[in-house]
């Protein structure tokens, strides 16, 4: 499975009543530490079927980013049962990622 896209029109499905964790990742296309995060997560949405992986495009989606706060991306969240119970600034190899979860 490949990380999926997050909008106002799927989070409260996707996100918030999720039975798995959800692994959530606010990023822009013109930002370049974003890009270097983005392979990490798709490898983990590819080989961790026990959670979700999502994607906040933050311009295409700015009340999103509003409503959580974000003030610098990348910016990931982990949402268990509709609450954030971790959350990072910045890349983060795979492996402190995974450790989020």
């Amino acid at each position: 499975m490949s990380a999926i896209h997050i909008s106002q029109s799927n989070f409260q499905n996707t996100v918030l009543r999720s039975e798995k964790p959800v692994l959530l990742d606010f990023w822009a296309p013109w930002c370049g530490p974003c890009r270097m995060v983005a392979p990490a997560l798709e490898q983990i949405a590819a080989e961790r079927p026990d959670i979700v992986v999502g994607k906040v495009n933050i311009d295409e989606e700015p009340e999103l980013a509003r409503q959580f706060g974000i003030m610098s991306i990348p910016t990931l969240m982990v949402i268990k049962e509709g609450r954030v119970v971790r959350q990072a600034v910045g890349a983060r190899p795979k492996s402190a990622i995974l450790g989020m979860l």
